[in-house]
């Protein structure tokens, strides 16, 4: 794990005792392998042994009396920041051994705390080398290669396995794959070596890589593929117990600036490798990454990056462990006349991440980047952990430094006073789920001692990789919850494990008071949103909205003020040309009040008079969520359970169909089927819960399936998103509903959850599930920590994706339910949007929507009768359907019920002083025999309700 190149390596001649890498003959140095692949680029690679010119201005050193302050500040355990933190990178000598000194009682009670005191640990490992290509040109890298002086592209599985194998004979536990980033994207070889085995990307390959380890060896896969997606993280979760990225630094100019050691290399920005460290914390990937020392950077520069990655592992809790790696000089490289990073320099790094990262960090160093004689001042400094050390194979990022002997590394250890310990590749913090996938708990399992280190004795033995069994033959837990939820009531109002699941709540607390309030919204302007739509206007900053609840800690969004004319000229625009209204023209609209508000909604109900008619209509359906078991963390949604709550439940594969049948009986025409993420769901649950539904009922339309939960279903079938959403469509899926995206902006998005898709996911799934013939809703939920310039460009993006594929039904706004939502008990966000907000949303959606989506509806289950009324007089003409059972609203607090019959919802109609017609889920005519069993007594009056 102690690699920081995350690219595939130049083997050389192997070590006595290690295992050579296949098909690793390779004439020529690995430097003149850099200018054969960088000199027609335009690089700035240096070829004639002097410094690399991406040194920044001198830093001078700090004074005696700020290093003795920051030296005093450390001993008395106070809190520092970035400028004490970069002073005491320059501690050295007795002030270096004071640090230190500072840093191992930290350590130390850290320790203390896990219940390892006095152990430090390693991970006995074999290294793989999937791929030796790369689509980076990093200025240190001494073994990026091009294809032409490679046998092979890749290693094929074959030679993977006789390198693990090796591994588990001499013991090892852990199969560290390391590899370039995506070099199919640079090199037609890559991807030609690829094709012609079947395999659509390097990432695809190295899946399948890892679960023939996993099977045929028992060794546990540490991935480093260098930059992920997001669905690519999800993807690759389930086959590893831990993945890995250094962040390096955070110092951009290394990686803009012509001559820096990262520049010409697209994964090497800052920004998109914090990014892939969030992603991780969001999907509940452990994670190991660090800092590389250097490089260039300046001690500023390199303090800036420790505590980059202590607000990481803060919001997230995923860093398992951080690497501080020092830079060493290799011949044949465009660094090579850089210096070294001395011991000393190493240690007083080592000593200020302790600091900054706390006791509960797990720090490493590398062994093999030392002399051993100066293990004992890393020691000193507060390591607790030397990495991967491997009795097998070299360290191929690093081949001109041999890995220790164990025997000199457990000496030197001792010699410290502290015991040398082997571990997995997962630390025991994260050996259970949410972030250990169920198909790797066997595996885990095998090697885990009581304490989650190696157990003693254990040997890796090859088990199956195979689809949880998913617990689905039979229902558990609180079945009856959709109908106990409206008498009983729910047994807590927030789930166990509420302080951790979602994140570090006061870090998120300080991440909003930072990012403004009043009509800035809650995080953000939204001003990046809309003036990516052309728009640019900023909401005005207005006084706070007065009667904000009590402890929330900041007042309730206000509803921005616009002068009457601004308001008044957009309206006649909007009469004249509705969806051509410019964004600060919505703006303004969003924020009428008064007689001008009353003007929005008629034009809105203008529109939708001319657009669809009089009619009100609605759907006679049921909801079945057939399981609220999620580890996924959205911070808004109360619905979610751990497996052992009191409230969480699962229902058996023939208990929904069950359901589905006794909806078809009084006359549904679609169930709606959603669910939790739940951790034992096997990769093929969607598809046989499809198929079960239209067993029981074959003309009952089925809309199901978020696209969190497609998202879902390709990371566990490793499909891709087409052929998944066809497989679905293939076993029964009729529609798909929009729900998941709350607001489709992920400023807002990351705070309103951990771990859930991004927007780009969720405009994927979308437009993918269109174009293979599968339509769907369009949500918005809206009033929690988002402003009207998000709705704005919420609204835009689906119009733009209506636009090109003309898949959507209809557009759903989605007030927030606040009472027992997360966000909302933890502070955070306001208690819902107002009752102008309401009617301000519906109206605007039919404005900007109008051309392209014909159908507004609205939600009973979060209005009531009396807010649909409002909004049924500004541009809604639908009203969603019967349910039968609505347990999402009702858990988060919603207090209007979770069932109407037939006779309800048409009396909400006339209230409206409109006709109410039955329809389809994709707005067509009902069949007769649907209508006439629907309204068969008691049927239309009062719903059964059914178990």
């Amino acid at each position: 794990m102690c690699c920081t190149v995350l690219t595939a390596p130049v083997a050389p001649a192997a070590p006595a005792g290690h295992l050579p890498v296949p098909g690793a003959a390779d004439p020529g140095g690995p430097f003149d392998h850099q200018v054969d692949a960088l000199t027609s680029t335009g690089s700035s690679l240096r070829t004639d042994g002097q410094p690399a010119l991406h040194a920044g201005p001198p830093e001078p050193p700090p004074s005696a009396s700020a290093l003795r302050r920051a030296l005093r500040r450390a001993r008395d355990g106070a809190t520092l920041d970035v400028t004490e933190a970069a002073v005491l990178l320059a501690a050295r000598g007795d002030d270096l051994r004071d640090l230190a000194a500072s840093a191992a009682r930290v350590r130390d009670a850290g320790l203390a705390s896990a219940g390892r005191p006095g152990v430090v640990t390693y991970s006995p490992k074999v290294f793989i080398p999937l791929t030796r290509l790369c689509r980076d040109r990093c200025h240190y890298c001494t073994f990026a290669t091009v294809p032409h002086r490679l046998p092979a592209a890749y290693l094929e599985i074959e030679e993977v396995l006789e390198i693990a194998r090796a591994g588990a004979a001499a013991g090892c536990a852990e199969a560290l794959f390391t590899l370039g980033d995506r070099p199919e994207d640079r090199w037609p070889a890559a991807k030609e070596w690829l094709d012609e085995r079947g395999y659509d990307s390097t990432l695809a390959y190295l899946r399948a890589a890892a679960v023939a380890v996993l099977e045929e060896t028992g060794l546990l896969p540490h991935l480093n593929p260098g930059v992920l997606s997001w669905a690519e993280l999800a993807r690759l979760k389930p086959v590893a117990p831990s993945m890995g990225m250094m962040l390096e630094t955070t110092a951009r100019r290394l990686f803009t600036e012509q001559g820096g050691p990262h520049f010409g290399s697209p994964d090497k920005d800052p920004d998109v490798r914090l990014r892939v460290l969030e992603d991780a914390g969001r999907l509940g990937v452990p994670f190991t990454t660090g800092l590389l020392l250097g490089i260039g950077e300046n001690r500023t520069e390199r303090a800036e990056t420790i505590f980059a990655l202590r607000r990481v592992s803060r919001a997230y809790g995923s860093i398992q462990e951080v690497i501080v790696q020092n830079f060493r000089a290799k011949d044949d490289t465009a660094m090579r006349g850089d210096p070294d990073v001395g011991a000393e320099e190493l240690a007083a790094a080592v000593a200020v991440t302790r600091l900054v990262l706390g006791p509960g960090a797990r720090v490493q160093a590398p062994p093999n980047l030392v002399d051993a004689d100066e293990c004992a001042l890393l020691i000193s400094a507060g390591i607790d952990d030397w990495g991967g050390v491997s009795p097998v194979t070299p360290d191929h990022v690093n081949p001109e430094r041999p890995w220790p002997a164990l025997d000199v590394l457990r000496a030197a250890t001792g010699a410290a006073g502290f015991e040398l310990r082997p571990r997995l590749t997962v630390y025991p913090p994260y050996q259970s789920e949410p972030w250990l996938d169920p198909r790797l708990t066997a595996h885990v399992g095998a090697l885990a001692g009581p304490d989650g280190l190696l157990a003693p004795g254990a040997a890796p033995v090859g088990l199956p990789w195979q689809e949880p069994d998913g617990g689905f033959a039979d229902s558990s837990g609180r079945a009856d919850l959709h109908a106990t939820i409206d008498t009983t009531g729910r047994e807590a109002d927030r789930r166990a494990d509420f302080d951790s699941v979602y994140g570090d709540w006061a870090t998120l607390r300080a991440q909003v008071s930072a990012a403004g309030t009043g009509a800035d919204g809650v995080i953000g302007t939204g001003s990046r949103a809309a003036a990516a739509n052309g728009g640019g206007a900023a909401s005005p900053e207005v006084p706070a909205e007065a009667g904000a609840p009590a402890g929330l800690g900041r007042p309730a969004l206000p509803t921005p003020r616009r002068g009457d004319r601004e308001v008044l000229a957009a309206l006649r625009h909007a009469a004249a040309d509705p969806a051509g209204i410019s964004d600060t023209e919505a703006l303004a609209l969003f924020g009428a009040a008064g007689p001008e508000l009353d003007a929005l909604c008629a034009l809105a109900d203008d529109l939708r008079r001319d657009t669809v008619g009089d009619d009100v209509t609605y759907v006679i359906n049921r909801n079945i969520n057939f399981t609220n078991v999620c580890y996924t963390g959205c911070r808004f949604c109360a619905f979610a359970q751990r497996r052992d709550d009191a409230d969480a439940y699962t229902l058996s594969f023939a208990e929904v169909g069950t359901r589905a049948t006794e909806a078809w009986e009084i006359g549904a025409t679609e169930v709606c089927v959603q669910g939790g993420i739940h951790p034992d769901l096997p990769g093929t649950a969607y598809f046989d819960l499809a198929r079960e539904i239209k067993r029981a009922a074959p003309g009952m339309h089925l809309h199901a399936f978020s696209p969190m939960e497609v998202m879902n279903g390709v990371s566990r079938t490793g499909l891709s998103v087409a052929d998944w959403l066809t497989a679905a469509k293939e076993a029964g899926l009729d529609t798909i509903p929009g729900t998941a995206a709350e607001i489709l902006d992920d400023e807002v998005r990351w705070v309103l959850t951990k771990g859930k898709l991004p927007t780009s996911a969720w405009v994927e799934v979308v437009t993918t599930a269109h174009r293979v013939g599968l339509r769907s809703s369009a949500t918005m939920m809206y009033g929690h920590v988002d402003s009207p310039a998000h709705w704005v460009a919420h609204l835009r993006l689906l119009r733009s994706i209506q636009e090109d594929t003309g898949g959507f039904t209809e557009f759903v706004a989605l007030p927030f339910v606040h009472h027992s939502a997360p966000i909302y008990l933890a502070g955070v966000a306001r208690p819902g949007p107002t009752a102008q907000e309401n009617r301000a949303v519906h109206a605007m959606a039919r404005i900007l929507l109008h051309g392209a989506i014909s159908n507004i509806q609205c939600s009973w289950v979060k209005l009531g009768t009396e807010g649909c009324r409002a909004v049924l007089a500004g541009g809604v003409n639908d009203i969603g359907g019967t349910l039968m059972e609505e347990t999402i609203s009702r858990m988060a607090g919603s207090q209007h019920g979770s069932r109407r019959s037939i006779e309800e919802l048409e009396e909400v109609a006339a209230l409206a002083g409109r006709p109410a017609r039955q329809r389809t889920t994709t707005y067509g005519e009902v069949p007769r025999e649907r209508l006439d069993t629907a309204r068969a007594e008691p049927h239309r009056t009062a719903l059964p309700l059914v178990f």
